[in-house]
């Protein structure tokens, strides 16, 4: 995903090419075309085919990503842990500096 942000559209073998570099042990094309191909099947990465390459773009930014992410985790734990999940957060949101907490509301105001 970080070469696809960096470079906006990148083809298989760019994103192979650039991930291969320097390394001691390549991996294949079919490798990277597999894995690119499951991020787009989850709608990381939209695909679009040029001829006989296809070239994939993020489907979100990598704040939009860590926000989603964010999002699955936590709803991820606070499923299966419940209030105790909740307990723990609530003593860490207790814990923060002042300054902090309110930039975090700020945040979330504007989420």
């Amino acid at each position: 995903m970080n070469e696809v942000w960096g470079r906006g559209e990148a083809s298989v073998r760019e994103v192979m090419e650039a991930l291969n570099a320097g390394e001691d042990k390549e991996r294949a094309y079919t490798t990277y075309m597999t894995v690119m191909a499951r991020l787009g099947g989850k709608g990381l990465l939209a695909r679009r085919r040029k001829g006989k390459t296809d070239f994939y773009t993020p489907r979100y930014t990598r704040d939009q990503y860590a926000d989603l992410r964010a999002r699955a985790e936590l709803d991820s734990i606070v499923d299966q842990f419940g209030e105790l999940a909740l307990a723990h957060i609530a003593r860490q949101w207790a814990a923060l500096d002042p300054r902090r907490r309110r930039a975090l509301q700020r945040l979330a105001r504007d989420a």
